[in-house]
């Protein structure tokens, strides 16, 4: 039985913190506002996997308002919610994924991006995609206010 999830998550941009977009540290002066790292596309991945499996969100399984996950690695968030898919005999077949933001320019990082989230999630790095657009200076995004991200997945119950 093959299943698909979608996930979605979005975040203000901050002064003075680290930006992290798929377990990549951009060199940047500003990052995103956040609990955690803040990491968008690594919790909109989390999210499509939860979804896919028919589990609670993200939020449920990490709250905010725990200080435990106060700026952790979303990536160890991506280890346990593969583990939690693992637990209900789910596995992983294919992430794709696509950043929205006016600011910074990831592809040069996409390569060091799916390499990290494979090693999260235990895909190939072929079984990853990450795509980048801009908001065409609509929105809080288009004003470079914000970043988003939206992914997809596909799981299989094994």
């Amino acid at each position: 039985m093959f299943r698909i999830g979608h996930g979605y998550d979005i975040h203000r941009i901050a002064p003075a913190r680290p930006l992290v977009l798929g377990g990549v540290k951009f060199d940047t002066d500003y990052g995103l506002e956040g609990h955690s790292d803040a990491d968008c596309l690594t919790h909109a991945i989390c999210d499509a996997l939860l979804g896919a499996a028919g589990l609670p969100d993200i939020g449920h399984f990490f709250p905010p308002s725990d200080p435990k996950y106060k700026d952790i690695n979303s990536q160890l968030l991506l280890k346990q919610v593969i583990l939690e898919l693992k637990k209900h005999q789910f596995n992983v077949i294919n992430i794709d994924a696509t950043l929205i933001a006016e600011k910074p320019k990831v592809l040069a990082q996409v390569p060091r991006m799916k390499a990290v989230l494979a090693e999260s999630t235990g895909l190939s790095p072929s079984a990853i995609g990450i795509k980048a657009t801009t908001n065409e200076g609509i929105d809080a995004i288009g004003s470079g206010l914000a970043i988003a991200a939206h992914a997809v997945v596909l799981i299989q119950h094994s």
